[in-house]
């Protein structure tokens, strides 16, 4: 299956946007008349059939729509963007393949960059979500100082893990993490999290969290936590 991708969805016949269809009729050389799979990034997946081909407006007719169920669980990761932004679209890339539903970039005391390109992060979760066969769009947030989102209480209720460096070896994320719960887990900079942000974490209900015995680089750190709280609600 190919899935394509579209926001507004609410008028019949839907009519995609210039990439899309540019893709749809120069790349995929799809004919009218054929039917595709279209997604809105809300959960909803639709089969539709081609009604009218344009390589800048091609047009869709609804047959039948889909609501997908949502997980069971929910995964926010907040994380200090690297010096090299290509690693955190990598690993977004990943992650989103992986599954996960809202993230946060952080500033912390050490880090490297504060700011990414959202619109440019946008067009990679969507064309992962499109690769992977995912109806539901995560959610990107702004940056946060994480003296702010320490104190945020949206996230009472949440179980909530800080992963940092420590010679003492603490619990994994696997053993300490619940099943079908809601999960703010936060990563650090390469220079890691300073001893005051990590005790103020502890201070906020958070818990120390390790990832195993390597010391990972920050968006595989981000990869590895996100898969380790999938797998642990793959039951």
């Amino acid at each position: 299956m190919q899935l394509f991708f579209h926001k507004e969805t609410s008028q019949n016949p839907i009519k995609l946007s210039p990439e899309e269809s540019r893709h749809l009729v120069k790349v995929l050389r799809k004919n009218e008349g054929e039917h595709i799979h279209l997604t809105d990034g809300k959960g909803e997946l639709f089969t539709c059939k081609i009604s009218k081909l344009d390589p800048k407006k091609t047009e869709l007719e609804v047959l039948e729509r889909e609501k997908t169920p949502e997980d069971s669980y929910h995964i926010h990761l907040a994380i200090a963007p690297t010096k090299n932004a290509e690693r955190m679209e990598w690993m977004l890339e990943k992650i989103t393949e992986i599954g996960f539903h809202e993230l946060t970039f952080l500033k912390t005391f050490h880090s490297e960059r504060s700011f990414l390109k959202k619109e440019r992060l946008e067009k990679k979760l969507i064309a992962s979500c499109k690769q992977s066969l995912k109806t539901f769009l995560p959610v990107i947030h702004s940056t946060h100082r994480l003296e702010d989102l320490l104190e945020e209480s949206k996230f009472d209720g949440y179980q909530k893990f800080i992963a940092y460096v420590d010679e003492d070896h603490q619990n994994h994320l696997y053993d300490l993490a619940q099943e079908k719960k809601n999960y703010l887990i936060l990563i650090g900079p390469e220079g890691d999290f300073s001893p005051q942000e990590i005790q103020k974490a502890m201070d906020n209900g958070f818990e120390a969290c390790s990832l195993g015995k390597s010391r990972l680089r920050t968006e595989t750190a981000g990869l590895v936590a996100v898969h380790t709280l999938n797998l642990k609600n793959s039951h």
